[in-house]
């Protein structure tokens, strides 16, 4: 991996995020919760169909009204069990796509049962997706993205990001922010870095900071994302 060349030094942005939020204590609390390798591998598949499924239904979309729905959503799709999921019929399909108690986004409710096989396919090989990406390394975080992308379905750019967060594996998000971070410390990707040399690039400036500061990675990415005015 090809690293980064004149990075700046992580503590300089770190002080920028801290002046900017009252102070290392109050930076400190809203970083992003991690779970270990242990709490990852024991997250049952059915948390992450329902997690991807989410994220897949904010994408583009009002936050508030599918979290407003959730429930709703998580009672029509039976707590998304994946060996379930995958042997909804076309007519089952149907009624979903015409029930009003959620978001009626045809294409979105086809990613759900994609999404299910996807994970089936991960657990005959793994055991189970928390398992998998338990044992992911933070330092090819991009790999692991791109693996959800190209096997998953809607699951690229942010909302892949997202799922991996919010369940807490340790991994960045590139926002705008971040990216205007990365620019600024030195980075050179575009303002919409989608290819494969900026992504590689955007790993090594994380791992290279990580292996400065100990901290990780979704700290490092959050503090990046406090640190512009």
């Amino acid at each position: 991996m090809p690293k980064p060349d004149k990075l700046e030094k992580f503590a300089a942005i770190h002080q920028r995020a801290s002046e900017r939020k009252g102070g290392d204590a109050a930076l400190r609390r809203i970083m992003p919760k991690v779970r270990g390798p242990r709490a990852l591998a024991n997250i049952t598949d059915d948390r992450f169909l329902a997690e991807m499924t989410r994220c897949i239904f904010q994408a583009g979309f009002v936050w508030r009204v599918v979290d407003h729905k959730w429930d709703d959503f998580e009672d029509v799709f039976f707590g998304s069990p994946p060996e379930k999921i995958v042997l909804l019929s076309p007519d089952q399909i149907d009624r979903f796509c015409q029930n009003p108690r959620i978001i009626r986004n045809r294409q979105k409710i086809l990613s759900i049962q994609h999404n299910a096989r996807f994970l089936l396919d991960v657990a005959r090989e793994h055991a189970s997706f928390g398992k998998l990406i338990s044992r992911w390394p933070g330092t090819d975080l991009i790999g692991l993205l791109t693996y959800m992308k190209k096997h998953g379905s809607r699951l690229g750019g942010m909302t892949g990001q997202r799922v991996l967060r919010n369940m807490g594996k340790d991994t960045f998000v590139i926002t705008g922010d971040v990216t205007r971070c990365l620019q600024r410390a030195g980075a050179d990707i575009t303002n919409t870095p989608v290819s494969k040399r900026e992504q590689t690039l955007i790993q090594a400036c994380f791992n290279r900071w990580h292996e400065e500061t100990g901290l990780p990675y979704s700290h490092i990415s959050r503090i990046c994302a406090c640190s512009l005015e």
